[in-house]
């Protein structure tokens, strides 16, 4: 890859990457908070290391090509500059968090143009998933969740032949009782389902459809990974004991269930690559009339000559 940009330019554009890094250094700071102290985004930190990655799988469609700085680039940042003020003066750091993605873009329209933008939009578009969401957002989604999660569990628990029953979101047992509580609905799963289905689908060499159907599979995944966990926490309760079911349910559940995630994602992809099956079009010989066609393959006779007495 050559460079074309002019050696003049290298300050200012050090001194602007520099200043948009020290505007956003406020909301990453609060990202990184979120990150530490709350269970539902401690993936994080490995949002940015795997959109790296992805820069790397894709670094062939910048092989050989040459830089083109474009000035749309401003246009992007001053995006981001509007998107910042205005989740100043709302005062809600997510969407400030929001300014990060058309800053990147900007600094790569900037420093390569549309060629390099190409090359790092799926890398950018996939730090969304390292911002949290509104509070009124995860306020909206945790009830359903929580009421889904708590019916079902319920229900499996007296389809195996237990006595359980719920009130609320709370699971009655007959020696104990489960309560979904808000951290335990179900969207700490989802926002980590989807941000894996995301990843998966932009690294894995499928159709489009496929990897939109992964994509959107996530939310299913996502509850039934949740209703496994309290139903198997219901289960523990009731033939082992208390201790261990607690110890699962906060401790190792979360690990079980990302193993058990990615299983049904293999499924998922296994009965899409055989129920979505590419047919090849067959080859039609153009100039050649159809019953040359359906006799081409066969055996052409001699032309026959008349008897002579």
């Amino acid at each position: 890859m050559r460079r074309t940009i002019p050696w003049f330019l290298i300050a200012p554009l050090v001194v602007l990457i520099g200043g948009l890094f020290w505007a956003v250094w406020p909301d990453l700071v609060a990202m990184a908070d979120r990150w530490s102290t709350d269970p539902r985004y401690s993936h994080g930190y490995l949002v940015p290391m795997f959109a790296i990655a992805l820069l790397w799988l894709r670094r062939e469609q910048i092989q050989g090509s040459r830089v083109r700085p474009s000035n749309w680039g401003l246009a992007f940042i001053v995006l981001g500059g509007l998107i910042q003020l205005v989740g100043g003066y709302f005062r809600q750091g997510s969407v400030g968090g929001l300014a990060i993605l058309p800053y990147l873009a900007g600094i790569a329209l900037i420093l390569g143009g549309w060629q390099i933008l190409r090359w790092s939009w799926p890398s950018i578009l996939f730090l969304f998933f390292m911002i949290p969401l509104p509070y009124r957002i995860e306020n909206a989604l945790g009830p359903p969740l929580q009421w889904v999660a708590t019916r079902v569990s319920a229900s499996l628990l007296r389809t195996m032949g237990f006595m359980a029953f719920s009130e609320g979101n709370v699971i009655q047992l007959n020696h104990a009782r489960i309560g979904v509580v808000e951290a335990c609905s179900g969207l700490s799963m989802l926002i980590t389902f989807i941000a894996l289905s995301t990843g998966m689908a932009l690294v894995v060499k499928r159709p489009l459809l496929d990897k939109i159907v992964l994509v959107l599979s996530a939310i299913p995944v996502a509850l039934v990974a949740n209703i496994a966990r309290i139903t198997l926490t219901g289960i523990l309760h009731e033939t082992v004991g208390g201790k261990v079911a607690d110890h699962f349910y906060h401790d190792l559940a979360g690990w079980v269930m990302i193993p058990f995630a990615l299983f049904l994602y293999w499924c998922v992809i296994w009965v899409f690559s055989h129920i979505l099956v590419e047919t090849e079009q067959a080859t039609v010989l153009v100039g050649v009339p159809k019953t040359s066609r359906a006799g081409a393959s066969q055996p052409r006779r001699p032309p026959s000559r008349p008897d002579r007495r």
